[in-house]
């Protein structure tokens, strides 16, 4: 049978023109029912592959061809679990089939490189799937409703392309390499019913970059974005039952079939030309891309893992042997797969004296599977924590650094970096982006401060690493009195819930040893040490400065918000000029002994706010007495008044400006400003009225625009929290085009100011070379954009 043969021709994409090869001069059909049934039965027959028929359906949906994907998975005589492409990793073996699947058919799953992130919107919870204690190749995906799953699709598409991009390779040569696939149950918490689908684990960036291909060449990842969530879900928020009872899934399977079949429509219409255009090429290339679909797992005999938890971590096993070893995340991402794989591994080996329950809710507790809500059911006991987020932190710091687990976890965790050896602050490095999931999103302006804090030590003082238990109370200062008497619970609790609260909140930094010089509210400190010393010294039996700190850090700490205490002068700025906050502030407070609410206040009876030299003074006051002996205060002479003057026009005038200059603000004569003058509607045109008057409604115009262009990045500086760092909340070539024409306007701006500034009148010659450097400069904007610079941190 010969085939038809594919075509090769040159498109614009952008500025620039791609070479577009083996563009197919047909689109694969979308898969009848009768050929899906065909994949449902062969993978029902496989005894390797414990699918629910939904399943099977949506990997049969998802092929472009069902007859050899049946084949794969059909068994036979001699292949008894069928052609099923074979991967042995840690502890299960993987069963695949190797096909080619539908765009509209893949949903992008979750990886680990995304598990430390700050993100807007937050993950589903995730869980395995059992068949009769069996593992199953699938796992469920729960979502808090269809909007979260359609906002999580949306920021994954938008946050890859944001930060990488191979739509133009992609463009030129298909999506060559497989993707890793798996079928998922979509479930929601609302009540919506589930349905299946099949998931993207690894080639996240070459999905996206499919999706930005047939979006088009001049759209930017938001567009490709939203055009994959229409795509795959059409307006479906909330979509009724049918009038014939059709399930979610059906109907939204229905509805792919409708977008491909139009898409099909659209390319027979565009490769059907002498010259075929772009739009041809982007469907040709981006219609079908290469899959590996894991069908089936299987658990190594002697595997001490949940079943529900085999799959999953056979899975993240054959990607961490890519991006840890090979194309590595950045180092946050790879210390939360470290620290979950030598955990996994510990589990698997049960070379520790903790129990496998206990393991598997530690587990839970680390990768997010366990909200901290539900810590007073998981950890029940006479006294049972609140379900907080802090107390989260402290079960689980205390479970990760018990001595019969620490060190097995360090020799895991060293096997799987290569390294040699690993000491505290190597494993305290571990923590930090376990630690802080539940407050990421909202103290992420700190985050790079609060993890150094942990690659410096953390909270593992030498006693935490050592036998205690958490004591669980609603009250941390109640903590300070047994703490005080020598129990070693309290001081140990007080440890690791104030100390997580002073990094979190970034009063306590690494920088603990390079900010000797810096001035106290600038973040500096009275000596040197590191931040496992700090909190070492705060929590001795002795120091009740220190635990009173402590215990004051961890009752104040909350865990959707910053302190003013960590908050930047233009980040306060902002917040006051964008109106109310819902709730009263958070602040962290100085303490004095001497007082009965044991809170520092000044003269006027206002309380002093906590700084980290407060927090490192209190861990040490010999020390830091000894570094910095107490010097007599200067108090400066009241200013005396010039002649015609009183002392409150005087002391008015220090460090400050006039206030009636008229210039930016009410004019002298106190009336408000006049407004510009715009011409009514069906008045006379533009060109009849004189120059002088059209040129003020155009210089209201101009700062009329300057003033919106700051409000809009005022706007964006104050979503950029809420966006998270995963996605940046403006592109770089967006910036790079507005500041392209932000050094073009001030151009113009500075060469209108030249012309109407005042100046002596120069003899000819001096004015022929002014004119020439004037031209000069216009043209290659050489000084000017030196001066732009400004614009740069201003965005």
């Amino acid at each position: 049978m010969s085939l038809p043969a594919p075509r090769s021709f040159t498109v614009a994409w952008g500025s620039e023109s791609i070479l577009v090869s083996n563009v197919e001069p047909e689109l694969p059909a979308t898969s009848a029912d009768a050929d899906i049934e065909k994949v449902v039965k062969a993978g029902r027959d496989n005894p390797v592959t414990l699918l629910p028929d939904p399943a099977l359906e949506a990997i049969g949906r998802a092929t472009t061809g069902p007859d050899g994907t049946a084949v794969q998975l059909r068994p036979t005589a001699e292949e008894p679990t069928g052609l099923l492409m074979v991967e042995n990793v840690e502890g299960a073996t993987l069963r695949s089939v190797v096909t080619r699947v539908h765009l509209s058919e893949l949903l992008p799953g979750i990886q680990p490189r995304t598990g430390m992130e700050v993100m807007e919107i937050p993950d589903p919870q995730v869980q395995g799937l059992t068949d009769q204690d069996r593992p199953c190749a699938i796992v469920r995906y729960r979502f808090q409703d269809v909007g979260h799953l359609h906002n999580h699709v949306w920021q994954t598409v938008h946050g890859t392309l944001s930060l990488n991009s191979y739509a133009p390779s992609v463009l030129a040569r298909k999506v060559t390499r497989n993707l890793i696939t798996h079928p998922v149950e979509i479930a929601f918490e609302d009540g919506t019913e589930s349905f299946y689908a099949v998931v993207v684990r690894d080639g996240i960036t070459r999905l996206a970059s499919a999706w930005s291909v047939l979006a088009g060449p001049d759209t930017e990842p938001a567009d490709a974005a939203t055009l994959a969530v229409a795509s795959l879900f059409g307006n479906h928020h909330a979509v009724p039952p049918g009038p014939t009872g059709s399930t979610l899934g059906q109907r939204l399977a229905d509805h792919r079939r409708r977008w491909r079949r139009t898409l099909r429509d659209e390319f027979e219409r565009e490769i059907g030309t002498s010259e075929p255009g772009p739009r041809a090429a982007q469907i040709a290339q981006t219609c079908v891309v290469p899959a590996q679909i894991a069908v089936g797992s299987e658990g190594h005999p002697g595997h001490l893992l949940a079943a529900e938890d085999i799959f999953d971590d056979a899975i993240r096993s054959v990607l961490a042997s890519v991006h840890v070893e090979f194309k590595q995340w950045d180092t946050a991402a790879q210390n939360v797969e470290v620290a979950t794989r030598a955990l996994k591994r510990v589990i698997q080996l049960g070379d520790t004296l903790v129990d496998k329950d206990d393991l598997q809710a530690v587990y839970g507790l680390a990768v997010g599977r366990i909200a901290a809500e539900e810590l007073p059911q998981v950890f029940s006991g006479a006294v049972p924590p609140p379900g907080t987020a802090l107390w989260r932190s402290v079960y689980l710091v205390h479970a990760l650094t018990r001595p019969e687990l620490l060190e097995p976890l360090k020799d895991q965790a060293k096997a799987i970096k290569g390294g040699k050896r690993m000491g505290l602050k190597g494993f305290a490095e571990l923590l930090g982006p376990l630690v802080d999931l539940p407050w990421r999103s909202h103290k992420k302006h700190v985050t790079t401060q609060a993890r150094n804090a942990w690659n410096n030590g953390g909270v593992l003082t030498t006693d935490v690493i050592q036998e205690w238990d958490p004591c669980p109370t609603d009250d941390f200062t109640s903590l300070v009195a047994p703490a005080l008497s020598g129990d070693v619970n309290a001081r140990c609790t007080l440890a690791v819930a104030g100390g997580v609260a002073l990094i979190a909140d970034k009063l306590l930094t690494r920088n603990v040893g390079s900010a000797l010089m810096v001035a106290k509210e600038k973040g500096g400190v009275p000596f040197r040490a590191d931040v496992n010393q700090i909190i070492e010294d705060l929590s001795q039996q002795h120091n009740e400065l220190g635990l009173w700190t402590l215990a004051f850090a961890a009752e104040r700490f909350r865990s959707d918000a910053l302190p003013e205490n960590a908050v930047t002068m233009r980040q306060l700025i902002h917040k006051q000029k964008t109106g109310a906050t819902a709730r009263a502030p958070y602040v962290h407070f100085k303490v004095d002994l001497a007082q009965p609410d044991r809170i520092t206040r000044d003269a006027t009876g206002v309380p002093v706010m906590l700084h980290q030299w407060d927090v490192v003074w209190a861990s040490n006051p010999d020390r830091a007495r000894k570094a910095h002996s107490p010097k007599p205060s200067f108090i400066p002479p009241p200013a005396a008044a010039g002649p015609g003057q009183t002392l409150a026009t005087a002391g008015a005038q220090v460090g400050g400006t006039p206030t009636s200059a008229g210039v930016g603000g009410t004019p002298p004569s106190g009336g408000a400003p006049a407004p510009a003058v715009v011409p009514a509607a069906g008045g006379s045109t533009p060109a009849q009225r004189p120059a002088s008057q059209r040129a003020a409604d155009y210089r209201t115009l101009l700062r009329d625009s300057v003033a919106s262009a700051k409000d809009a990045i005022d706007l964006l500086l104050d979503l950029e929290p809420e966006v998270g760092s995963h996605t940046p909340i403006v592109p770089p070539a967006v910036l790079d085009a507005l500041l392209k024409q932000l050094v073009g306007i001030q151009t113009d701006v500075e060469n209108l100011r030249r012309k109407i500034t005042p100046q002596e009148e120069p003899d000819l010659e001096t004015q022929t070379e002014a004119d020439a450097r004037t031209e000069t400069e216009t043209d290659t904007d050489t000084e000017t954009e030196a001066e732009g610079t400004s614009v740069v941190a201003a965005l």
